[in-house]
C-alpha cells in the first residue's frame, strides 16, 4: 500500500498521507513519495494546482521517531532535504487540507502553502525543542514574520499546541470548514481556471521578498537539526518521547 497516494481530479494533483494506522507519522519513503509528487506536479503542465490532505483522522503526527533515528536525514540530498527544496521552490499554488493532529513538520509545511483550510478538529504544534531539535522548513524565520516574535517564541519554547480558531485568528490557516478537502477542492477548483500563467507569476511575486531569505535559513536550520539529532540531549528527549507513548 502506497503510504503516499497520488490522484487528478481535472487539473488539480491531490498528495495524501496514507499511514492511517500510524497516525500519518512520516517516515523517509513518504518524504521522498511527497518530494517526487511535488517536482512530477511542477513539471507537468496539465497540473494546474496542487492539494496536499490525508487519509483517516489526522493530517501528521510529525516525523516517525523510530524510522527517523533509523535514517537521520544529516545530509542535503537526503529525501527530507528534497521534499523541503521541492516545497519551497514549488511554482503553482499549493493548498492543504488539514484534519485532526499537524505536529512538527505537519504545521511548518503549512508556512509554504499558498491557502490552508483546516477542519474544527485540526490540531498545530511545534515540539522541536521539546524533542532536542530546532525548527526546520524555514519556520524559524516565516512563524514569527506571521504572527509575531513573541507569540512563536512562546509555541516553538513551550512545544504547546494550538487549535484551528487560533490558527485562523494568526493566519496559518484561511477558513475553517467541516470538510476542508471538498473546501480545499472548491478553491483549487476557482484557481484552476484563472489563466494559469497568471497563477504562477502571482504566486512567484507573492514569495519574491522572502524567498532568498527562507532559503538561507532552511540550510542554517538544517545543519543545527542534523548536530541536534546527533546529541545526548536529543536522544534523551527521545527515549522519554518513546517511553511515554509505550505506556
Amino acid at each position: 500500500m502506497d503510504q503516499i497516494t497520488s490522484r487528478r481530479e481535472g487539473s488539480i494533483q491531490i498528495l495524501s498521507f496514507n499511514r492511517p494506522e500510524k497516525m500519518n507519522a512520516l517516515t523517509r519513503e513518504m518524504y521522498a513519495g511527497l518530494a517526487n509528487g511535488l517536482n512530477e506536479a511542477a513539471g507537468d503542465f496539465g497540473v494546474r494546482a496542487l492539494i496536499i490532505t490525508s487519509e483517516d483522522d489526522h493530517f501528521t503526527a510529525g516525523n516517525d521517531i523510530a524510522d527517523f533515528l533509523a535514517n537521520p536525514p544529516t545530509n542535503e540530498d537526503s529525501d527530507v532535504a528534497r521534499f523541503l527544496g521541492s516545497l519551497l521552490e514549488f511554482p503553482k499554488p499549493l493548498i492543504a487540507a488539514v484534519k485532526g493532529n499537524a505536529v512538527g513538520v505537519g504545521t511548518t509545511m503549512l508556512l509554504h502553502c499558498d491557502v490552508v483550510v483546516a477542519g474544527p478538529s485540526a490540531k498545530f504544534s511545534m515540539p522541536f525543542a521539546s524533542l532536542g531539535l530546532v525548527p526546520e522548513a524555514g519556520s524559524s524565520y516565516l512563524f514569527p514574520l506571521l504572527v509575531g516574535y513573541q507569540r512563536a517564541a512562546k509555541i516553538f519554547m513551550t512545544g504547546e499546541s494550538f487549535d484551528a480558531d487560533s490558527a485562523k485568528e494568526m493566519g496559518l490557516v484561511a477558513s475553517i470548514a467541516s470538510d476542508p478537502l471538498r473546501e480545499a477542492l472548491e478553491i483549487a477548483t476557482h484557481i484552476s481556471e484563472q489563466p494559469p500563467q497568471a497563477m504562477i507569476n502571482t504566486k512567484a511575486l507573492l514569495k519574491a521578498s522572502k524567498h532568498d531569505a527562507v532559503a538561507a535559513v532552511m540550510k542554517a536550520e538544517f545543519e543545527l537539526f542534523s548536530l541536534a539529532l546527533q546529541s545526548e540531549e536529543a536522544m534523551e528527549a527521545f527515549m522519554n518521547f518513546m517511553a511515554k507513548k509505550g505506556k
